[in-house]
């Protein structure tokens, strides 16, 4: 088994963790260890910031309060993983921070969702509270090795560069579908290489 941190694994919305299993095949085949729960979003209606919260309790039952991970999340995985590493202090133990098709900077498919009771879809509306609110703690992300994945075909996060974040690296992947980001070979092949280095 490899000595590199463990990778949470965080699905987005519709999804569960089945979504990263040409992921987490390549993983086995490699022996990084990696930890996936699934999240119950309810259709949108459960807020990013109880799914946070469910986050935590999983990563404190598994890891503790202390062991260097790597998280990778996918949609709005990515940002409830930067809102973990907000929330409860991950930057302080988060060594690479992964993120694939993941509303940033909001996306204009949640506009007409109404806050009530999608609640969890409208806090990735653009320009949200809870957006503004991440990208003023920017500055935690600074001492984290942060990438993003996107790609400017996405209908689900779109336009599609609302995809990435401020800081650390952007790839754009040339992916014609929204779940194909974590399905497509050379998608999968590249988010891999990307966690290995």
């Amino acid at each position: 088994m490899s000595k590199r941190n463990p990778i949470i694994l965080i699905h987005g919305l519709w999804n569960t963790a089945d979504i990263f299993s040409s992921i987490t095949t390549k993983l086995d085949e490699i022996g990084i260890e990696y930890f996936a729960p699934t999240l119950k979003h309810k259709y949108g209606m459960t807020s990013i910031v109880e799914l946070t919260n469910f986050l935590n309790e999983f990563i404190l039952e598994k890891y503790g309060l202390e062991k260097e991970l790597d998280i990778l999340g996918f949609s709005m995985g990515g940002i409830i993983g930067r809102y973990w590493i907000k929330k409860f202090d991950g930057y302080k133990r988060t060594r690479r921070f992964i993120t694939v098709g993941s509303p940033h900077k909001g996306t204009l498919t949640s506009q007409l969702v109404p806050k009530y009771p999608f609640r969890g879809i409208s806090e990735m509306k653009i320009n949200s509270c809870l957006l503004r609110e991440l990208s003023s703690y920017d500055y935690l992300l600074d001492r984290i090795n942060c990438i993003s994945f996107f790609t400017y075909w996405d209908l689900m996060v779109f336009p599609g560069w609302r995809s990435y974040m401020n800081k650390g690296e952007k790839v754009s992947l040339n992916i014609f579908k929204h779940k194909n980001l974590v399905r497509n070979p050379l998608a999968v092949e590249r988010i891999v290489n990307r966690l290995l280095k």
